[in-house]
């Protein structure tokens, strides 16, 4: 019965398609274009996404308004799961890179969504790069199998929920006005992230330190070069209440940093110089922890090996994101439980975020009964 309704399916969307290519295929329903891929097994769909932030977005080297992404579906037997490639410029992806490997995929050859390595490590195979696009594909899946189970993820890893920690709020370089509405609008967070890498890193400092006493983390960025420097502002950090400092210097200067962490009175964490499972070993000695995003390791499957390789270095963690939907931070915050720091904002930073999912609630990661990653479509897009 469930093979006649995958095949009955698989001929509707062939027929659907009849005349319709690449990226302007549109599904009657919604009218937003979405590219399926072939039908039968598991079935997969996505859609490009534009994210509207909230705010200008400056970090040391960038600034944007909008964020590109892809939201992925995957269904079988009448049970979907949802993920997303949140692609911020840095990472080198983008709609046009994600659809094109999206749409190089065959699900459809696997019939069994419990069989989560080998399709993980067919979807990684089929060619280099893509960490987020491969994400979207590794989110949904989980999210997938997590609903058929009827248990969210961080049950099935046997986590407990109470162990999950604040999330920082991000504030973004900008003028001392804008910076202070940007404090007012994170009342509700009790630790501030906040951006810096450029002249004004004291001016950003001393601006929220005018208006909160709240503890703060910092983010430079890649943004400082001499390691001296370096070290007197980390300092200077430490007696303004900063209690970590995140990719101080560019990654690929590896000698100065392992230097700077031996003598830095805080924590240092990696996080551009550091993207997939193998980086984890070469962070150890040079960093002091690490910022696991879903987006740059290609997903929950090797996030959570990366956790529990950093736990076996005795090293910290960061469970991060980019600017996401709550699709993206709902997966990330599955791992939660087991992170010495989270920064889980990236949906309260846009506005046009079409799900619901992981709360913050008086400044905690609080995570749902929900099965899967946890997630609510308020939207419906596709």
């Amino acid at each position: 019965m469930k093979t006649d309704r995958r095949n009955f399916l698989r001929t509707a969307g062939l027929f659907a398609l009849a005349g319709m290519t690449g990226v302007e295929t549109l599904f009657a329903t919604s009218g937003k274009k979405v590219i399926p891929s072939s039908k039968g097994g598991l079935s997969l769909s996505f859609l490009p996404y534009e994210l509207q932030l909230q705010h200008v977005f400056t970090l040391a080297n960038s600034s944007r308004k909008t964020t590109p992404d892809v939201l992925t579906r995957i269904e079988i037997d009448g049970v979907v799961g949802y993920g997303e490639a949140s692609m911020p410029p840095y990472l080198g992806e983008s709609i046009e890179s994600a659809t094109r490997f999206l749409s190089s995929l065959d699900l459809s050859q696997f019939t069994d969504p419990f069989q989560m390595d080998d399709i993980l490590q067919y979807v990684d195979s089929v060619m280099p790069g893509n960490t987020a696009a491969k994400a979207a594909v590794d989110i949904a899946l989980h999210d997938l199998v997590g609903k058929i189970l009827k248990q969210p993820w961080y049950k099935i890893w046997g986590f407990d929920p109470s162990d999950t920690p604040h999330t920082s709020f991000t504030i973004g370089i900008d003028t001392p006005e804008i910076v202070r509405q940007k404090v007012a609008e994170a009342a509700p967070y009790k630790i501030l992230k906040v951006k810096l890498g450029l002249a004004t890193d004291r001016e950003m400092i001393e601006t929220i330190r005018s208006v909160t006493d709240r503890p703060l983390c910092v983010d430079v960025n890649q943004g400082w070069t001499d390691r001296v420097k370096a070290l007197e502002t980390i300092h200077w950090l430490k007696e303004n209440g900063v209690i970590l400092v995140e990719q101080p210097m560019p990654k690929t200067a590896v000698d100065d940093m392992a230097w700077l962490t031996q003598n830095s009175p805080l924590p240092t964490v990696a996080d551009e110089s550091l993207q997939r499972l193998p980086d984890v070993i070469k962070a150890h000695g040079v960093y002091s922890g690490i910022n696991i995003k879903l987006m740059k390791c290609t997903g929950m499957r090797e996030a959570h090996q990366m956790l529990t390789l950093a736990r076996s270095l005795d090293m910290k963690v960061m469970i991060g994101c980019m600017t996401e939907t709550s699709c993206g931070v709902s997966a990330a915050s599955q791992l939660a439980p087991k992170a010495d720091w989270a920064d889980l904002d990236g949906n309260v930073l846009i506005t046009n975020d079409p799900f619901a999912g992981m709360q913050i609630i008086d400044g905690k990661v609080t995570l749902t009964d929900k099965p899967g990653i946890g997630l609510k479509v308020v939207k419906k897009l596709f």
